[in-house]
């Protein structure tokens, strides 16, 4: 699954970033809407992570979509 996909489908893909990341909000998740930059800032902000370790971790959920 690449990114447009993810943007076309964020409502159904919603819950499985929340149960990925449990500690997102659901605002977090309607201001991030699929754009992977803002699903990664928004990782790195919650988790308190590097921005290379949340881009790491939005491509490894990506990847098992």
């Amino acid at each position: 699954m690449n990114w447009e996909q993810i943007k076309g489908n964020w409502k159904q893909l919603r819950g499985k970033a929340k149960t990925q990341w449990g500690k997102l909000t659901d605002d977090d998740l309607d201001m991030a809407e699929g754009r992977r930059d803002e699903l990664a800032g928004k990782v790195q902000e919650r988790y308190g992570v590097t921005k290379e370790e949340a881009n790491r971790q939005v491509d490894d959920w990506m990847r098992g979509l």
